[in-house]
């Protein structure tokens, strides 16, 4: 079987384990938890230990900044 995640083209997804990361995230962008875009759980690029509610960053290539960063709220 493939793991999707260890694809090139898939970016990096970590999970943000520590809460007061999490909180210095929707700080920065003024924003609640819930207000985050959403990624399913069973979506293949997430690491195995993700449960609803835990907050994922994503890093992808950019043409014009280099390195993307954007944050996804993990649901049901």
């Amino acid at each position: 079987m493939v793991n999707v995640s260890e694809h090139e083209l898939v970016p990096d997804h970590t999970l943000l384990e520590d809460d007061s990361a999490v909180e210095e995230v929707l700080e920065e962008y003024n924003v609640r938890r819930t207000d985050l875009p959403k990624i399913t759980r069973t979506d293949p690029a997430l690491p195995d230990e993700a449960e609803p509610g835990d907050v994922i960053r994503i890093e992808r290539d950019s043409r014009t900044a280099d390195r993307a960063t954007v944050y996804r709220l993990v649901v049901e």
